[in-house]
């Protein structure tokens, strides 16, 4: 390809600066429909029972596979520079209030 026509191609993403801040989550919840899946993103804090959703991601199901080999790709260079991410079998906090498709 051309890199008159790269350049046609390329795409302008803005990150305004609330954006830009970010949403610490530590837990995720994922379902799904026949036509999306929904990500939602909470902080729960230990010893409190009640815990709001900070951000909803709401993808189609080809977007959903997309970002699972792009997670996937950054891990895998991740550990290549920084060793292995240790899983623990115990999540930190209590995750037993919810349904299946914790993460």
């Amino acid at each position: 390809m051309s890199n008159s026509k790269q350049q046609q191609e390329q795409i302008n993403i803005e990150l305004d600066e609330k954006i830009a801040e970010g949403i610490y989550s530590n837990l995720a919840i994922i379902n799904h429909s026949s036509s999306e899946f929904v990500l939602d993103f909470v902080s729960i804090m230990p010893g409190i029972p009640k815990a709001k959703v900070k951000s909803r991601i709401v993808l189609t199901p080809q977007h959903a596979k997309r970002l699972l080999k792009a997670i996937g790709e950054n891990i895998h260079r991740f550990e290549l520079a920084h060793g292995e991410i240790k899983d623990t079998e115990q999540p930190p906090v209590p995750l037993n209030f919810g349904p299946p498709g914790q993460a």
